[in-house]
């Protein structure tokens, strides 16, 4: 069974390729999109957790 690491990042709206490009790039995977609960947009990624 694969086992998951979470974690959220905002996402900055003139930057979002950018961060999402750069958390890809170290393996993360992009759940979902939310508005944060002061207005702005939060990004929840999930990457499987490497044995060790």
């Amino acid at each position: 069974m694969t086992t998951w690491e979470y974690v959220t990042t905002p996402l900055i709206v003139h930057n979002t390729s950018a961060i999402l490009n750069n958390w890809g790039s170290e393996g993360w995977e992009l759940v979902q999109v939310v508005t944060g609960p002061e207005g702005g947009l939060v990004a929840y990624l999930k990457r499987p957790v490497e044995d060790a």
